[in-house]
This record gives C-alpha cells, structure tokens and sequence, in this order.
C-alpha cells in the first residue's frame, strides 16, 4: 500500500482525511496543491511529508515556478517536522529535482524496511506491543516505521498483540493505525489515550514502539500525548523505542528549541462532527510534544539501534 505515487507527472495521494472509512485519492499538479495536501493533512506523517515535499518542489521545477520561493512556502506548510525542511533543501540543491525526489521515493521505502529488519530484533515472541499516533504505511511511502517493526516482527514468525492508542484530538491511532493493522491481519485492540499507563501497571504492555517527527540533543518530538507514554513506560520498567530514519535526526539543535505547532482549536471542541464542549470554549491544541532522552530506551534506524542523542 503506497501513500505516495507519482503517475504521468501528478502526484498522487492516499487522501488519509477519509480513512477508515473510505479510501480514495488526491492529486496534486502543482506545488501549492501540494502545500493544502500537506496543511489539511491529507498526506502526513514525517517521512511522508518529506517525500511530499520533494514532489512538490519537483512539480515545481516542471512548472517553472521559482524554485527559492517555491521552497519558502512548502517549507512554511508544517513548522515541526524536520523531514520537510531536509527534503526541500535537498531537491532544491540538485541538478534535476524530479529525478532527486523519485530517488528519495525508493530510498523511503528501502530505509523503512531496514529499520523494521533492526527493529523486530527487540520485539520477542508473545509481546504486546503499544503503539502511538500512526507511524506506519501511511506515514511513510510505504511500509512504515513503527508498524514497519511490527510488520517486519510478524513476518520473522514471531506471534505478537499490537495495542494502539486513539491519539487524541485527531485519531490517528483509532483511525490510521487500527485500519493498517487490520490490513495486515496482525491482532489489533484500541484503547483510549488515558489507558495506557493503567495497562502497563497491570503488566499488560511488553513495549512501546512509536514514530518521531524531530529528534535532536535532549530528546525526540512526536504526536502531542507520547511524552505521557514514555513517563508511564519509565514507571513501569516497560522499554520504550522510538523508530525513525537518521533524516529525522537534527545532530547540531537542541529539541528543546522546535517550533511546537499549534492546530486549530476546533480539532479539540469537535470530534466526529459533534462539538463535545460549551460553544465558545477556549482551546489549546499543541500538534506534539517532546520525550526527553531519558525516558528513551533506544532510537531504531536503517542503521542500527542507537541510544538517544
């Protein structure tokens, strides 16, 4: 299942707005197309937007937009994950950007399948594995990350249980990572946000395998409710992984210097349509938060297992 396709010079893109309920495309013929797929979320998910990114710029180049402020305004799409700034500058400095962002395309998916290779090693026989937010297929190319781990886990033989949290105010979890568990006949339960830490007290949840959107000096940047993941892990004595490619990685800034982004608030007052609070009610709605190194047991990458920076 590919997120991202390119077909006949367009962009084609799994429109995630409409899962799990239904599942259909959209396509983008120039950049700023691409720039509305990536604010409204259609496409989303690090390594996703990057590629995304990628293609817009080449869509760009084919349209002959200016390249410098085609860069500008994708950049300014999502201010949080480092994938998009690295995927901009990198096709913006090549010779031919449709040829670097189809490069960056089959590298998505080869980086993804190595880290699920590295990262089934810590997942043993038997394990219920805790997930959270959606960093799979659908935040990827294809095969994902996080559930790229489980997936690769499942195909060694192994039997494992994946538990996934809804991922509040979006659910991300409930709908995304539930639907690609169920694709993928790996046994799948959904439980609230608020659960987690009950079920790791009542030793239920062996690990915690979760995505990043930056990771840096200090620690990583993911879905707003996985630093209360890693606090509940650290208590319990359950390891807590985050999986991600070395784009992700910013070696030279401190994580505590990112540009947090914040959503619009009726993301929080409304939830399957239904407004859930009073009219009016003010609302603070952060997209992520940051785990601190010291809550992380290990970062899995195309490269290996390696401690936090």
């Amino acid at each position: 299942m590919k997120t991202i396709e390119w077909e006949e010079n367009k962009l084609k893109l799994i429109d995630q707005t409409k899962l799990p309920d239904e599942l259909t495309y959209v396509y983008c013929e120039n950049y700023q197309e691409v720039i509305i797929a990536i604010k409204d979320m259609i496409v989303r998910g690090a390594p996703a937007i990057g590629v995304a990114a990628a293609f817009g710029m080449a869509l760009a180049y084919l349209n002959d937009d200016d390249l410098d402020k085609a860069a500008d305004e994708i950049k300014a799409a999502r201010p949080t994950a480092i994938n998009l700034f690295w995927a901009v500058d990198r096709v913006l400095h090549s010779d031919n950007p449709l040829e670097e962002a189809l490069k960056m395309y089959q590298e998505d998916i080869d980086t993804n399948m190595a880290i699920g290779k590295y990262g089934s090693e810590v997942i043993d026989e038997g394990d219920t594995v805790l997930t959270h937010c959606n960093a799979g297929a659908l935040a990827c190319v294809d095969y994902g990350t996080a559930l790229g781990v489980f997936r690769a886990a499942r195909d060694a033989g192994k039997n494992i249980n994946v538990i996934c949290d809804e991922t509040r105010p979006r659910g991300q979890g409930a709908s995304l990572s539930v639907w690609e568990m169920q694709q993928e006949n790996i046994p799948v339960k959904l439980i609230p946000d608020v659960a987690s830490g009950f079920l790791m007290s009542q030793g239920k949840i062996d690990k915690v395998v979760i995505g990043a959107d930056r990771i840096a000096k200090g620690g990583v940047v993911n879905k707003i409710g996985s630093f209360m993941v890693a606090m509940a892990a650290k208590q319990h004595d359950v390891p807590f992984y985050v999986a991600a490619p070395l784009s992700t990685f910013d070696f030279e800034a401190s994580i505590f210097d990112t540009v947090i982004e914040e959503r619009d608030g009726d993301e929080v007052r409304y939830y399957g349509g239904a407004r859930i609070c009073p009219e009016g009610t003010e609302v603070i709605n952060p997209a992520f938060d940051i785990t601190p190194s010291e809550f992380i047991t290990g970062i899995i990458t195309e490269k290996g297992i390696i401690d936090p920076i």
